[in-house]
């Protein structure tokens, strides 16, 4: 089934759902049937929303009580009466139900029938470069539905935040050139890009990437391609062709590469491809699965001459899959024996075989490979990815208890959940996920490699290096394990050694997004905007596809003053997927331009989406103050900041700017004993004391301190804070706009 609306559409008006008499409109929050509006109340809307997204999928009570109430301290009373006035609304039969079924003691699936989407139209006058199709819908859209939104807040405490996928500590030294609390929202989607993982460019050509000596043992895997036209075999597909890249990435004294997609309908220039990408052959397969059999065509070609060294058709039953995939492998291992070391030969088979039969169950495998797939989709930025992942992993798991990677693949979905979200739940279950898979299969790397993801997220570098390390004693794992040993020395200030790593990363994979996209991170927290951008600039050459890392970059144009490349990027992101983060990059635009009904309407917009993060509560709040809300009105905001912020830091006790933004929250809860001794932790840290130090500013300023305002003002410009970043704070602007000499703006500072 596919949704109309589905990513790719258009901007945040392209999320419509048409099933039966009933359209969904998700960016306009409208539902009718037979063309007549029906009304429900929000958290129906949201619940409503949840279903459509993995329709076919069991949604458990407990998850639709996390995601759209924020906790499960609700009775299931609550969700039993939104399901019932949706049925309501969308005349369904609890009894013969044509769009919601009950699993009772469980959860709700959607079952109806989608209509075919509506093609999206291209716009003549929009921009077309680095290869991103750009669709009807555009940002002015979302900002017409956005301004047309009530702004005012519930009368209650608020459910959890939108999750705005960043990377680890995703507040850098630069943020947008408003006030330090939404740079979080500006570069967005850091870290989601690397935790869900690319196997486009995975593997490259070594440093300089050239060509290598004939016959030299190396080969370059084109993506497989599905002939059965079916969408919904896709994951079957891509994961075998990522399986098969993994797999013979394993094999020693043999280098692979990941070729990116050939032009449609063209034919792949294999002399031309072997030169970019500096590999001696090329591996390319067609995959049809029809019923209980699966027909593979593989060809493995010469890139000096252009010759097929060898084409084979297979066709199997599907229960055959893991040897069919060890048959062509070993095919490709064969043409090449006279190139491989020598003894390596049977070391070969050997690492073939554990890779390619990694469970017993091949029901318990198509579970798996719909989870990667989920956790790749999950890599632009869309949360919803790792959820959808987790369900598949245990579905696998409960088909082959044993199936130590599918555990695994549930401690990183996890791992993604918490960076990306600032969600502290799925940390713990994260931890317990990586002690399962640890006790099932401590050998294996993809274990370790998770094992390393969990450590380095509690700040533990020891034994996250420990674990890294044995990550990359596996070729296949090689470049997560340096992107990830990068990452820990990145956080510790050993800028040196984090860059080194980067280098092994990208001398492994040069065409990789996540290489580019880390060490872009990396420079931007140390100060080099200029340099991150032209990281980020190559990482969408990579995946211009990607909306997270469109995000991103817009994010890291409004931190270099560049509002009108920023504004295009946004859009770019908007239209390949009307995401949240997006959403909130656009309320931060709107918010530094003085629109600040505009940006609360962004910013709730965006906590509907998904609600998870307690910055968007607090960027919420910032916005509704600023538009003329009372202290009163906004408190719920900062109630429901401070308290997942409190939850966060629990667990993530060195973010400073973490802290600093806690520090924030409780001063405008009049919490002065909080916000102080949270605002001197922070600047104990040592770590991103621009941006510290700005938000501490405005929290003094708030506690009505001029004197200890005005020492932060001074530190936030010593450490690179341009006087446009400290004005667009509507507090610190008031305060530098008095006559009072000490908040005076000091001669020759930059505007």
């Amino acid at each position: 089934m596919t949704p109309h609306g589905s990513a790719g559409q258009g901007g945040p008006n392209g999320e419509r759902y048409r099933f039966g008499d009933i359209v969904v409109d998700a960016a306009a929050h409208t539902l009718s049937r037979a063309g007549a509006a029906q009304t429900v109340e929000p958290k129906a809307f949201s619940v409503l929303l949840i279903l459509l997204r993995r329709a076919g999928e069991l949604v458990g009570r407990d998850e639709l009580l996390d995601q759209v109430w924020g906790h499960r301290h609700v009775t299931p009373g609550v969700l039993t009466r939104v399901i019932a006035q949706l049925r309501h609304a969308l005349a369904d039969d609890s009894q013969h139900p044509r769009y919601i079924q009950t699993q009772h003691a469980l959860g709700y699936r959607f079952i109806g029938q989608f209509h075919e989407a509506e093609a999206p139209t291209a716009r003549d006058d929009a921009p077309h470069d680095e290869g991103v199709a750009v669709f009807r819908h555009t940002v002015p859209e979302a900002l017409a539905v956005a301004a047309n939104e009530a702004v005012a807040p519930p009368p209650g405490p608020l459910p959890f935040a939108a999750p705005i996928p960043t990377n680890d500590g995703a507040t850098a030294a630069r943020r947008t050139t408003s006030d330090p609390r939404r740079w979080w929202l500006a570069v967005a989607a850091l870290l989601a890009i690397a935790a869900g993982g690319y196997w486009f460019g995975q593997y490259g050509p070594g440093r300089g990437g050239a060509a290598p000596a004939p016959g030299a043992a190396s080969v370059a895997v084109l993506p497989f391609t599905s002939l059965g036209g079916a969408r919904e075999e896709d994951y079957f597909v891509e994961g075998l062709g990522v399986e098969m890249i993994d797999a013979l990435a394993g094999v020693p004294g043999l280098k692979v590469v990941a070729a990116p997609s050939p032009p449609a309908r063209g034919e792949v220039d294999v002399k031309r491809l072997g030169a970019q990408l500096g590999v001696a052959t090329v591996l390319g397969a067609s995959v049809r699965r029809e019923g209980s059999r699966v027909r593979v065509s593989a060809r493995l070609s010469d890139v000096r001459t252009g010759f097929t060294l060898w084409a084979h058709s297979y066709d199997r039953e599907t229960g055959d899959v893991f040897a069919l995939q060890s048959d062509i492998a070993g095919e490709v291992v064969k043409a090449l024996v006279d190139v491989l070391p020598s003894g390596e030969i049977e070391a070969a088979r050997q690492s073939l075989a554990r890779r390619l039969t990694p469970t017993r169950s091949v029901a318990a495998y198509d579970a798996y490979l719909k989870g990667e797939q989920r956790m790749r989709e999950q890599a632009g930025g869309d949360m919803r990815g790792a959820d959808s992942a987790i369900n598949f992993y245990r579905g696998a798991l409960a088909i082959d208890p044993g199936f130590a990677r599918a555990q695994a693949g549930i401690c990183q979905a996890e791992i993604t959940r918490f960076e990306d979200a600032r969600d502290s739940a799925a940390f713990v279950r994260a931890q317990s996920a990586c002690e399962q898979a640890s006790r099932m299969d401590p050998s294996l790397r993809e274990v370790s490699l998770a094992m390393g993801d969990l450590y380095r997220t509690q700040g533990n570098a020891k034994e996250a290096i420990g674990y890294y390390e044995r990550a990359v004693s596996d070729p296949a794992l090689r470049v997560q394990g340096y992107l990830g040993l990068a990452e820990v020395a990145s956080a510790q200030g050993q800028g040196a050694a984090a860059m080194a790593y980067f280098e092994r990363a990208r001398s492994l994979a040069p065409r990789d997004p996540r290489v580019a996209q880390k060490r872009g991170y990396h420079l931007l927290v140390n100060g080099d905007v200029d340099g991150a951008i032209a990281s980020y600039r190559e990482a969408v050459r990579y995946a211009p596809d990607d909306a997270g890392l469109w995000s991103s970059l817009g994010g890291l144009y409004f931190v270099s003053g560049d509002l009108k490349q920023a504004s295009e990027a946004y859009e770019r992101s908007l239209q390949i997927q009307p995401s949240y983060e997006a959403l909130s990059n656009l309320g931060t635009l709107k918010f530094d331009q003085g629109a600040y009904e505009q940006a609360a309407a962004l910013y709730r917009h965006a906590s509907e989406i998904d609600p998870g993060d307690f910055r968007v509560w607090g960027n919420l709040g910032d916005a509704l103050a600023a538009s003329g809300m009372t202290a009163a009105q906004t408190r719920p905001q900062y109630e429901q900041a401070a308290t997942l912020g409190g939850r966060y830091l629990e667990l993530k006790s060195d973010d400073a700017q973490g802290l600093a933004l806690v520090a924030w929250y409780s001063a405008n809860l009049d919490r002065a004993d909080e916000a102080r001794a949270l605002q001197g932790k922070a600047e104990a840290l040592g770590t991103e004391r621009g941006e510290v130090a700005l938000l501490g500013a405005q929290t003094m300023a708030r506690l009505g301190d001029a004197a200890a305002a005005r020492r932060h003002i001074d530190s936030a410009r010593r450490h690179g804070i341009p006087q446009q970043r400290i004005d667009a704070s509507p507090l610190l602007r008031t305060m530098t706009a008095k006559s009072d000499p000490q908040f005076a703006r000091e001669p020759g500072t930059a505007q």
